[in-house]
């Protein structure tokens, strides 16, 4: 193995580790949100998460503040693996670029399938994986689920983020400020202005990337975009062979000083924040609503189908091959896991019905109980399928 080869392992391994003890953070997280939810703390709960700091809410924060970190990690990591890593290169992009396309619009079908009129706006609520739940549960699986796989569902999941951050901007985007507007684009300018003169100071960028979120916050355009923006604009360095550790770009600092913090931190409190579905006042028929049967068939049929359906196409066709010492059962099971939708699903169940309470709650539902059902599928699947 080269140089090259070795240091790209080396980058996505550590990224592998980190996703899915985030995971099992993000687990627990759930289960807390949960029980507070159903609980007598829950109704003072809710309440503190209205409850307003300055311009926004407690929850706003976190929905709109926070998770910009989460959306510029998101935006590092695509540049990261687009420019050198494991979807730098065209053949590279095929098997998971192809399985992540069917895995979104398979389930954004069924979705519209059962639901129409105003529910018809939570289409893209299935369409998202949730990288660290599903590299969670693999942890769980140890040896049994060969690297290629963990890499492939990794890359797929990248590009799962870019559909999402695209939808966002395209589809969920409210009415629109051009005064903001105008004072974002200045903002863009002055970062790609700085990327051009070669700045490396993360400081400026940093700093410039604050005063384009205020544009952003009030321009219409949801405030979280500005993260992917401002990661877009980071200066990064091709390795080379060489380790990021042996000439750190500012991308790749900024990278490794975020993971954690996103992973530990930022991602559960958007879980205790978000995952609190009081389910033992839901109303008599919830379960069997179209809102919620959508997202669960989207999730547990759709993902899979899509999947593993445009995975298999691709392969049988010649333009993809299938991942190192993996078979189909294992292929399967992690398209199964693909179905694990919970964070970028429900940030974009916020954004589809944003005034809209029992909706949010019915598209929460079927997250949960969808990401749940797929969860162990897919474990089951991977534990007894054969190399």
């Amino acid at each position: 193995m080269t140089h090259s080869n070795r240091a790209r392992t080396s980058a996505i391994r550590a990224f592998l580790a980190a996703q899915s003890s985030a995971g099992l953070v993000l687990m627990a997280a759930a289960v807390i949100a949960l029980a507070i939810a159903n609980s007598p703390l829950g109704p003072g709960y809710a309440t503190l998460l209205h409850a307003g700091i300055g311009p926004l809410s407690l929850g706003h924060w976190i929905n709109d503040g926070v998770m910009t970190v989460f959306f510029l990690l998101v935006g590092l990591e695509i540049k990261r693996e687009m420019v050198d890593g494991q979807l730098s290169t065209w053949p590279r992009r095929m098997l998971p670029g192809v399985a992540a396309a069917g895995g979104m619009i398979v389930p954004a079908l069924l979705f519209l399938a059962v639901n129409r009129g105003p529910t018809a706006s939570g289409w893209a609520i299935p369409a998202a994986t949730d990288i660290a739940f599903a590299l969670g549960v693999i942890a769980l699986l140890g040896a049994r689920v060969p690297a290629s796989l963990r890499v492939f569902l990794a890359a797929l999941a990248i590009l799962d983020d870019l559909g999402a951050v695209l939808i966002i901007a395209i589809f969920y985007t409210a009415g629109l400020s051009w005064p903001d507007l105008a004072g974002a684009a200045v903002a863009v300018a002055l970062l790609v202005g700085c990327n051009r003169c070669g700045v490396q100071r993360l400081s400026v960028y940093l700093a410039i990337g604050v005063i384009l979120w205020l544009f952003v916050l009030r321009s219409g355009v949801h405030a979280t975009l500005a993260g992917v923006v401002l990661a877009l604009t980071i200066p990064m360095r091709r390795t080379r062979g060489r380790s990021d550790a042996d000439d750190p770009s500012p991308l790749h600092r900024l990278e490794h000083a975020l993971q954690r913090p996103v992973a530990f931190l930022v991602v559960p409190v958007f879980a205790l924040a978000n995952a609190a579905v009081p389910l033992l006042d839901l109303p008599a028929g919830a379960l069997a609503a179209p809102v919620t049967l959508g997202v669960m068939v989207g999730l547990v049929i759709g993902k899979v189908a899509g999947v593993f359906g445009c995975a298999m196409l691709a392969i049988r066709l010649g333009l993809a091959d299938m991942p190192a010492h993996a078979g189909r059962g294992q292929l399967f099971g992690v398209a199964l896991l693909c179905g694990i939708g919970f964070t970028m699903s429900i940030f974009i169940t916020l954004l589809a019905f944003p005034d809209a309470p029992l909706l949010q709650t019915e598209a929460k539902l079927g997250v949960l109980i969808g990401s749940l059902l797929s969860g162990i599928a897919g474990y089951t699947v991977l534990r007894v399928a054969r190399r």
